[in-house]
């Protein structure tokens, strides 16, 4: 099994090209079942994530082909077919995104059988608000032996959705359906991430009709078909706020390339309080570490437009050497803070109150084995790494491969010294 291996202590300097958004390909992908035409995503990265739902959808009939390298990389979904309306345990189980899938084959295939999803172990995160929307929009629905069984004689038909709290995934699955129902749909309190605007941007090219984008209400008017859309999809913005954040932990000056200021939201403002330097520039976001310690910065995630969950973990890595005590409260999801644990290991203070984690900021970060325990928590031991004095070695590192392209090659070319070794 492959580990990273990181020799602290080194500023990093220069460009990073940030990647195209694995919060969005995901769902991008799964879109590509509402149509029997060719779906072309552009701009997608390479990870673990993307291999495994292109098997779930390979399983159900669906061709998909990557393409090109580097910036010119993307991937060809093509589901002429629905071989398949059963998506199995076997990779559902490997990817929590894969369960997305019951949405599109339901509206296209008015039956599907999809395993209840995995994924990374941060949270209960039910899916009963995808259950629910689906059901009252006509679905018959049966969770039977770890399976959703779900039929909707002649269609699905538009109806109004009220989420009683917002979900992006939920979002994305109902909005998908949405498109081939009968009649209209309201959904409120829908999620307004960047990622979601995205894709229903390439919904919209494909044919759909949808009213709301950004905003906590989305109408959409079903429509008989969709057809295939040539699609780029947005830069990724928590790979470049970990990116961000590793500059910052190292006191260092790198431009990410391909984003700006307002694609971090919420970590922007937290980061400049911390003493760190953005600045647009022609090509992407100048960021500058502090000379010094960064400043304690309190936060608290929030749905967006707030501080992003995915981000939480990265940002306590820089606190763990800031100047001050920094409070971290996490709402999204219960059980984020198992990094914590692990930091510790190199010499962060951290102790967890309830929802809160509690930074007493130290001097220095010392190397030391470390396991990451999911795919944020595994970029934040990477961040503390690159600060640590001596070497750290990070282990499952599947999970960072989950989200993270091709991360050692990138963070190597701004000076760090920092690279993969079978253990």
């Amino acid at each position: 099994m492959d580990e990273i291996v990181i020799s602290g202590g080194r500023k990093l300097s220069g460009e990073i090209a940030v990647s195209g958004s694995k919060n969005a390909v995901l769902p991008l992908m799964v879109a590509g079942l509402l149509t029997d035409e060719k779906l072309t995503l552009r701009g997608t990265p390479r990870l673990a994530d993307t291999r495994t739902l292109a098997n779930v959808l390979r399983e159900l009939g669906a061709e998909v082909e990557e393409f090109g390298q580097g910036p010119g990389e993307g991937v060809n979904v093509q589901a002429a077919d629905l071989a398949s309306t059963r998506a199995s345990y076997e990779w559902v189980s490997k990817m929590r995104a894969s369960f997305w899938v019951l949405g599109p084959i339901l509206a296209r295939a008015h039956e599907a059988q999809v395993s209840l999803p995995g994924g990374c172990a941060i949270g209960t995160r039910p899916v009963d608000l995808y259950l629910n929307g689906l059901a009252a929009m006509g679905a018959d629905i049966n969770v039977e032996g770890g399976y959703v069984n779900a039929t909707a004689q002649g269609g699905l038909k538009g109806a109004r959705v009220d989420f009683p709290f917002v979900s992006v995934g939920a979002t994305h699955v109902l909005m998908m359906a949405a498109s081939l129902a009968k009649g209209e749909t309201v959904i409120t309190n829908a999620a307004t991430e960047p990622e979601v605007v995205d894709v229903g941007h390439c919904l919209q090219a494909m044919g759909a009709r949808i009213d709301g984008l950004g905003t906590r209400s989305l109408t959409i008017q079903g429509v008989e078909r969709l057809s295939g859309a040539d699609h780029t999809v947005t830069r990724d913005r928590i790979e470049a706020g970990a990116f961000a954040l590793a500059v910052a932990a190292t006191a260092g000056d790198v431009t990410l390339t391909g984003i700006d200021e307002a694609a971090l939201g919420a970590l922007a403002p937290a980061m400049r309080l911390a003493g760190v330097a953005l600045r647009d520039a022609p090509d992407g976001l100048q960021v500058k570490g502090p000379s010094g310690r960064p400043q304690a910065t309190p936060i608290t995630t929030e749905p967006y437009p707030g501080f992003a969950t995915d981000l939480q973990a990265p940002f306590m890595g820089l606190m763990c050497c800031a100047d001050g005590v920094t409070r971290i409260r996490e709402t999204i999801f219960e059980n984020r803070f198992m990094h914590v644990q692990e930091l510790a290991r190199l010499g962060a203070d951290i102790s967890l109150e309830g929802d809160t984690a509690i930074v007493t900021g130290v001097e220095k970060l010392y190397g030391a084995p470390v396991m990451a325990t999911d795919l944020r928590a595994s970029v934040t031991l990477v961040i503390a790494g690159l600060m640590a004095e001596g070497e750290t070695r990070i282990s499952r590192v599947y999970h960072l491969d989950r989200g993270y392209e091709r991360i050692e090659e990138k963070l190597s070319a701004v000076g760090a010294q920092i690279w993969r070794q079978s253990a």
